[in-house]
């Protein structure tokens, strides 16, 4: 697939502009357009729907307990200092010095990237080239909060939402009475200063993630792991990744955190890319950030087993209060859970469902581009046309679309020849097309078109709304 067709149709039909685009763009900042932000919500929402509304059955048929929260962008900087973000989350940098050049570049990244001198080659294979020396840069956007600009008032944009999470499992375990194993689940911006921007969407500094943080007893926590790398890898085949093109990997100890016990990388082959890239990480974080925030802030977040105290025998304690508090305090009753993290990418799926939903082919001698998005993400769910303006058909056609609007996102269309129509809503996306014709005005009938292989079929029009339904239904 052209990378550069892709782009300049996403530009034209409305999916993605740069971000200040009038006053040149800034690098690494991306706005959706109408039919963009229409995509990507439902992305989220059917990851929403299917992760924690109505999360698949666990590994021992068991139901999964999950809520959400939404936390905010700004967090005490403490929060940071724990998770240990303002020590270590940075990458090594290096410069350049030459005239034309004067780059940024990560220096672990440096044969992927190409220097802006002609001919291009990679940063520093040039004789001209200057690089410095790498050095560390902090990951983070700094800001100050308040009036004052000094080191008392530096504050951080959150770089992930996982630690919003972890500083609220306490809030939420007393607030819902939740008992392992659940999940919290969290959609939302994040922010990274990125060195090189690139790859069009794929590495940007302002994104959105997908998270859930798994708490679970440490004896069954490779069992969720598993659990939840393998539904993470199903749910992006259900949702029209080529399973070819989907490369989950299991991270070496060398690479994987200190503190993980295991970590997946579900990977995309990219057009852009010679080696699959990133959509999602499922990570095995064992009790690591619930040690460090109780470590820093001096709260317990251990979880006590009230339901394994239950059916202990007690009588040892012959009522002895600090013996039995002593009890309670210790193994198996009082433990601190292991955590499961699948975390996606929301701006990267998106991409990966533009790049896998191009295509060119051609339909009666005309060449045509069809964007082949699964009916759950398609931005428009079905387009309603009157064949002509005229004979009742438009005030018919009307009268359906103001029916389907109250459920679905549709479009009403009732300019020119009909063939052209078709040809606009297969370059959105749109994975039906809903004709009123004169024979609509007979037996109150409609055809109903498959943007994919173009076949009409005729139903009632009646049960245009129930055939949506069926077709928009969720995978089970």
């Amino acid at each position: 697939m052209d990378m550069e067709k892709l782009v300049a149709l996403c530009r034209r039909r409305g999916f993605i502009f740069q971000s200040s685009e009038i006053y040149g763009g800034i690098n690494g900042f991306w706005d959706y357009g109408p039919l963009g932000v229409e995509l990507k919500k439902n992305v989220k929402e059917a990851w929403w729907q299917d992760m924690v509304r109505n999360p698949p059955l666990g590994p021992d048929g068991q139901e999964i307990n999950m809520v959400g929260v939404d936390c905010a962008l700004v967090m005490n900087p403490k929060v940071w200092e724990a998770s240990g973000h303002v020590a270590g989350f940075s990458d090594p940098m290096v410069d350049c010095k030459t005239d034309g050049c004067k780059g940024r570049f990560r220096a672990d990244q440096l044969a992927g990237m190409t220097c802006p001198l002609k001919p291009s080659k990679a940063p520093g294979q040039f004789e001209k080239c200057q690089l410095t020396q790498p050095r560390v840069f902090n990951l983070m956007f700094k800001t100050f909060i308040g009036a004052l600009e000094d080191p008392s008032a530096i504050a951080y944009l959150r770089p992930e939402t996982a630690q919003g999470i972890f500083v609220n499992y306490k809030n939420v375990l007393d607030s819902t009475r939740l008992k392992l194993p659940f999940g919290i689940a969290q959609v939302g911006k994040a922010f990274r200063n990125e060195i090189n921007p690139r790859n069009y969407t794929f590495r940007s500094r302002e994104f959105e993630q997908m998270e859930i943080e798994f708490f679970c007893h440490p004896d069954e926590s490779m069992k969720w792991y598993e659990y939840w790398r393998d539904v993470r890898i199903r749910w992006y085949s259900q949702l029209g990744i080529r399973s070819e093109r989907l490369r989950p990997r299991e991270q070496t100890a060398e690479e994987r955190a200190f503190y993980s016990i295991g970590t997946t990388d579900i990977e995309y082959m990219f057009p852009f890319s010679e080696e699959p890239q990133e959509l999602e990480g499922v990570a095995h974080r064992a009790s690591y950030d619930l040690t460090q925030h109780q470590k820093h802030s001096g709260k317990d977040l251990s979880y006590f087993d009230e339901e394994l105290w239950a059916k202990a025998d007690k009588s040892p304690y012959g009522g002895d209060k600090k013996k039995e508090t002593e009890a309670k305090a210790g193994l198996p009753y009082r433990f601190t859970p292991h955590v499961i993290e699948p975390s996606a990418g929301a701006d990267r799926f998106t991409l990966a469902v533009l790049c896998e939903a191009y295509a060119e082919d051609t339909i009666g001698g005309e060449a045509r581009v069809v964007m082949r998005f699964h009916p759950r993400m398609a931005p428009i769910k079905a387009a309603i046309l009157p064949l002509v303006n005229k004979e009742g058909m438009p005030e018919k056609a009307f009268a359906l679309y103001r029916e389907l609007k109250q459920d679905y996102n549709v479009f009403y269309d009732d300019k020119g020849a009909v063939g052209r129509r078709y040809r606009r809503q297969d370059e959105a996306g749109t994975p039906f097309c809903v004709t009123i014709d004169g024979q609509s005005l007979q037996d109150g009938t409609v055809t109903i078109r498959d943007r994919d292989t173009t076949e009409q079929r005729r139903i009632p029009i009646g049960g245009v709304a129930d055939e949506l339904r069926k077709l928009l239904r969720p995978a089970q």
